[in-house]
């Protein structure tokens, strides 16, 4: 196992990480613990969370993600995990996260009673990696990160790390805790994949400068780059759920996951994996973590069926004939989530 360390932190994480998104709504509990119980038998010590998980985001569910995640780390030696979370972002962008009452800020109010709730929920007296969800374009930077600070230094998180992040916010970030002595944010939680490679950009560029590492999630565009819309449209997923949606937030983030340009280079993808010999999900995966940026990749799973795909993953390296067939798709099909 070839463990990465966060930023310039000391934490050793596996270059896989376990998402746990589906927990609650797409997946059971029975089936939720089997899935974690497979990734840590096979190395995985890196596990990933949030308060408002599952999704898609229930006032009714919130919370569960937690709790089962908590439960299930009562099985294991704590200091064997690698336990990540998130406060909830802001209410004023372009979510209203359904808790506390749709009020939520990266204020010093919402950080401490989001991380009282979820110690309790997780069943742990500290966090290793506490993240920001995502930005809020109302409360100074300089007021959460002093609220973060004061979780770093009471010993209830041993890291910080930003997510849904620009390169403007992260570098003001940076500045901020380097001039006010704050603790600062060491990773940043993004969507990077073959199907969208925005982050490669600036961001990136950033990230090799100031030591700051990617944790990528959602490797496989949302499901995407498994193929298994380019087999039926109307294929078992939340896109084809979110498609059909009241919700225009929902619509508007499948259509842009799900696309003609999307379809048309993971058609490209597919062929790159079965000439290379690998399923299209272990491709996706192993591209998404082979930058020297990335600490280590997300990923999910609904059934345990599906975790050999992106387990395979772990340490295997891409021929450069390979990482060069997956850049002819993106030259041929610019930017297919926009």
């Amino acid at each position: 196992m070839q463990y990465r360390y966060i930023g310039k932190t000391g934490l050793r994480v596996s270059p896989i990480c376990m998402g746990t998104m589906t927990f609650g709504t797409q997946c059971n509990k029975k089936e939720a613990f089997a899935i974690m119980d497979k990734a840590y038998d096979y190395g995985v010590n890196f596990y990933d969370t949030a308060e408002i998980y599952p999704v898609p985001p229930d006032a009714k569910l919130a919370g569960i993600t937690e709790e089962w995640v908590g439960e299930w780390l009562q099985t294991k030696p704590r200091d064997a995990i690698i336990l990540a979370t998130k406060v909830a972002g802001a209410a004023n962008g372009w979510f209203v996260p359904p808790i506390r009452h749709g009020l939520t800020a990266i204020d010093r109010f919402h950080i401490e009673k989001a991380i009282e709730g979820s110690l309790r929920r997780l069943k742990t007296d500290y966090i290793d990696l506490y993240q920001m969800h995502w930005p809020d374009t109302i409360i100074p930077i300089e007021e959460s990160l002093e609220a973060f600070d004061r979780l770093v230094k009471a010993g209830k998180v041993r890291y910080i790390g930003t997510s849904n992040d620009t390169a403007y916010g992260t570098t003001k970030a940076l500045m901020t805790s380097q001039y006010k002595g704050y603790a600062r944010f060491e990773s940043i939680q993004n969507n990077f994949s073959l199907l969208n490679r925005r982050f490669l950009d600036e961001l990136s560029t950033l990230c090799q400068k100031e030591q700051i590492s990617l944790l990528p999630y959602s490797p496989l565009g949302g499901g995407i780059l498994s193929g298994k819309y380019n087999q039926a449209q109307e294929a078992q997923g939340r896109f084809t759920t979110y498609l059909k949606s009241q919700n225009q937030r929902q619509r508007l983030m499948a259509q842009r996951f799900m696309n003609d340009k999307t379809l048309a280079s993971t058609q490209k993808y597919l062929k790159i994996a079965a000439d290379a010999g690998l399923h299209p999900v272990t491709l996706a995966t192993a591209w998404s973590k082979q930058f020297d940026f990335v600490a280590s990749t997300i990923i999910g799973a609904t059934d345990i069926s599906q975790l050999d795909a992106s387990l395979a993953a772990m340490n295997l390296t891409l021929s450069d004939e390979v990482l060069r067939a997956c850049n002819r798709v993106h030259e041929e099909i610019l930017y297919p989530m926009g």
